[in-house]
């Protein structure tokens, strides 16, 4: 039991750390905030961008997360889902560690549609990719005593934990990302920024394998 309570409280931990890792990385929009303000001459413009690219990162954890949290009740095929669900996210990363190139299509969206922006960028790095093996150790898997009601009992409660996982989550990235955001128009400037500009794209994309082969691990040996 010590056991289980440790590894639910560690996967916890890396939905939130996951959040800030992503509000870390420039290419979940960070910049584009403060290009707002800067464009705009005002904090406030700076404010509504951070909340239009949380906005928009939460409902693509959600568009993620959602179908998983529906196919948790077939628990006669957990273990298959997990495993299924930790390859895609391994496979996911080779391709971007293949591909290096930044989704043109981002490049089209108008920066005043950055909760468009923000949810097709989450989509196209596999953001949400890498919470699912988290999310289904977090996942309820017992079904009770069988039958329809415990399904959908049990689905009920696996839709709930991913809007908490995606919220959680969610709000890590836009601490982390809305900070930086924050000091480099307050305090840095233009200037601090391309000197020290960072491209985390092999680090993202090396932790999509990883993640991935946690959740089989964690799927294999049980948690």
């Amino acid at each position: 039991m010590a056991l289980e309570a440790s590894t639910m409280t560690a996967l916890w931990g890396a939905v939130i750390l996951s959040g800030f890792y992503h509000g870390i990385n420039p290419g979940m929009g960070w910049p584009l905030a403060v290009s707002a303000g800067l464009m705009e001459g005002r904090h406030r413009a700076l404010e509504k961008a951070i909340a239009a690219l949380a906005l928009g990162h939460f409902l693509a954890m959600l568009a993620i997360l959602l179908p998983f949290s529906m196919l948790t009740a077939l628990v006669a095929w957990e273990t298959e889902l997990r495993v299924g669900a930790g390859a895609l996210v391994i496979a996911a990363g080779l391709y971007l560690l293949i591909n290096r190139r930044h989704p043109r299509f981002l490049a089209r969206v108008h920066p005043s549609r950055l909760v468009l922006w923000s949810f097709l960028a989450a989509m196209a790095h596999g953001a949400g990719l890498m919470l699912v093996p988290i999310y289904l150790g977090i996942c309820g898997v017992d079904p009770g005593d069988g039958g329809h009601e415990a399904a959908r009992g049990l689905m009920e409660q696996n839709v709930a934990s991913a809007f908490l996982v995606a919220f959680a989550h969610t709000l890590a990235m836009t601490i982390a990302g809305g900070i930086i955001a924050v000091a480099i128009y307050f305090y840095f400037g233009l200037k601090f920024l391309s000197r020290t500009w960072f491209n985390l794209d092999v680090v993202w994309a090396s932790s999509l394998v990883l993640v991935g082969g946690f959740g089989i691990y964690l799927a294999l040996h049980g948690h």
